[in-house]
Order: C-alpha cells, then sequence, then structure tokens
C-alpha cells in the first residue's frame, strides 16, 4: 500500500527537503567513518626528501625525519597530516585535521629548519580550496567537487581561476611536474592535465590484472602517484599491494610489491634514483621501505633499521 505525501504528514516539497537532510547524515557519517579509519580506507601518502637528502614522512601521528645515516627522528609532533610539500627552500608543508567529537577541525603548519609555525590558523571543516599539490612556480592544484568535479589553480600571488573541466567521475590523489603537467586518478583511470588544461587519458582500469576487477574503480583502490626524471608516473595501487609504473603510452608494469600485510601508499625516487616506499597495513603500522639500484632493501620502523 502506497502512502501519498499529504498522508504521511509531509507536502512534496517538504519531504524533498527531510530526504536530503537524511541525505546528508549519511554522508557525513560515511566521511567522519573513512577519516576516522585511516588504516583501512585513507592512509596518509607524505614522503618528500630535501635537497640534503633527509627524507620526511608522515604515520598521521607524526612527521618523521630519516638522516642520511638512516637514523629515526620525530620532524613534527602531534600531527595528523596525509600529505606533505617541499618548496625550493627547503620549508616543509603539512596540515593536522582533528575531530572534537561534533565536527573536524584543520589547520596548516610549516617547518623550516628547526622553526614550527603556523601558514593557516585553526579553523572548522576540513581544508577546501587548498593543496600541497604545487609545480616549481608555486602553482597549487586541486579538485574542487559539485555537481561535477573541476580542478582548479591558485598562482602565489592568489589568483584563483578554474584550470580543467571534462567528464571527471570522482577525483583522487594527483602529481604535478615541475612544468605544470598534471596527473590525477580519476575513478580508477589515470588522466593527464596539460598546462592549458587539456584533459587525456592515459590508462583505463589502473591493475596488474587481467581482466581489471570491478572494484578497480572504487575510492582508495589506488593512492599516492609520483613521477621520476624520465616523466614516467609511478602509481601505488594500494589495493594489489604493488606500484605501476605508466609509461606516456598508457604502458604499465610493476616495478615493486609489497608483502603481506603491507600495502603501498606512497613513493618517491631520492637523488640517486632509489625508490623509496611508504607502506601501512590494517593495523595502522607504518614503514618506509627503501629499495636500491642492486636490490638491497632497507626498512625504517616496523622492521630493522639500517
Amino acid at each position: 500500500m502506497q502512502t501519498s505525501a499529504r498522508a504521511s504528514g509531509l507536502y512534496p516539497a517538504e519531504k524533498a527537503l527531510s530526504m536530503l537532510r537524511l541525505m546528508r547524515r549519511r554522508i557525513v557519517g560515511i566521511f567522519v567513518l573513512l577519516w576516522a579509519c585511516p588504516a583501512a580506507a585513507h592512509p596518509g601518502i607524505g614522503i618528500v626528501q630535501d635537497s640534503r637528502g633527509n627524507v620526511f614522512f608522515t604515520d598521521l601521528k607524526q612527521v618523521w625525519k630519516i638522516a642520511l645515516d638512516g637514523s629515526l627522528s620525530v620532524a613534527v609532533r602531534d600531527v595528523h597530516t596525509h600529505e606533505l610539500y617541499l618548496d625550493a627552500e627547503d620549508k616543509l608543508y603539512g596540515e593536522h585535521l582533528w575531530y572534537d567529537g561534533s565536527q573536524w577541525h584543520h589547520k596548516v603548519w610549516s617547518l623550516k629548519g628547526r622553526t614550527l609555525q603556523g601558514e593557516i590558523p585553526a579553523r572548522a571543516g576540513v581544508p577546501q580550496g587548498y593543496s600541497f599539490v604545487r609545480d616549481r612556480a608555486g602553482n597549487m592544484y586541486w579538485a574542487e567537487v559539485g555537481e561535477k568535479p573541476i580542478i582548479k589553480t591558485r598562482s602565489p600571488d592568489g589568483k584563483t581561476v578554474t584550470h580543467a573541466a571534462a567528464d571527471f567521475r570522482d577525483v583522487e590523489r594527483m602529481t604535478v611536474t615541475a612544468d605544470g603537467t598534471l596527473f590525477l586518478i580519476d575513478a580508477g583511470d589515470l588522466r593527464r592535465v596539460s598546462p592549458a588544461g587539456e584533459v587525456t587519458t592515459v590508462a583505463t582500469k589502473l591493475s596488474a590484472h587481467k581482466p581489471p576487477p570491478a572494484s578497480v574503480s572504487e575510492r582508495h583502490y589506488h593512492m599516492g602517484l609520483w613521477l621520476d626524471k624520465e616523466g614516467s608516473i609511478y602509481v601505488a595501487v594500494a589495493r594489489e599491494r604493488l606500484v605501476l609504473r605508466v609509461d606516456s603510452d598508457g604502458k604499465r608494469e610493476v616495478v615493486a610489491r609489497s608483502g603481506e600485510p603491507w600495502s603501498p601508499s606512497g613513493g618517491m625516487f631520492d637523488r640517486e634514483g632509489n625508490l623509496w616506499l611508504l607502506e601501512y597495513d590494517s593495523s595502522n603500522e607504518v614503514r618506509v621501505r627503501r629499495l636500491d639500484h642492486n636490490g638491497k632493501e632497507s626498512i625504517y620502523l616496523g622492521g630493522t633499521k639500517p
């Protein structure tokens, strides 16, 4: 038996508003769950190297520093940051995100030498219109979610423009070259945005499996992206516990695998071309694995320090 809107005590407009409020509560609940369970859904991807060779990475509790001699120390304490960014002057940037029981809050910090300072003061909500994805000129790139996702940029002088609008579906992690060529994961596809804003698809359903699984388009199937000196793009395929290298023509190759219970979430190449991987497990433990040209492996945290 169907019940009309009038019989249920709600007119059509009121019913629509009630349904919208219910959907918002459900979306907020899902969002909170994802952020509250970083190991299962949203691990950190931040790992960078400064000009002196020091490596910094996040474990969602603090930011660690690996010195040239392999020694470990905490660079920034008590910060929940997913990404890191180093500018041309070795200034390290990150965020701190926290939930107070009723809403999310965030702030942005920077570290220069031993000096820690605030870049954006504490405010309610999650970061919007701000990103750690930046090119050599200091332009900032991010995906703005609306009826359809768009890519926006902000120049160092504060000017914000729409950089690219295409058939984006679900834009996730991204990285950018020094000259402003942007790469991003869009519902399982690897896409390229030129400095002029032209969008092309490099590879669809990015997976090492043939055929790719149906879940390849799900959020967090892929995590961090980074580049090598030759311009090839590397993607941490967390669900498959491996890293794929993708050439400009879309050819893909497995270059590293993470043994259980570890999955890769981020990575980079150091000045000597060694591969560094940030890995996590289901219990929210984090480790860093360094793979050199000769296949030698060094593990920091969660294993034996070199």
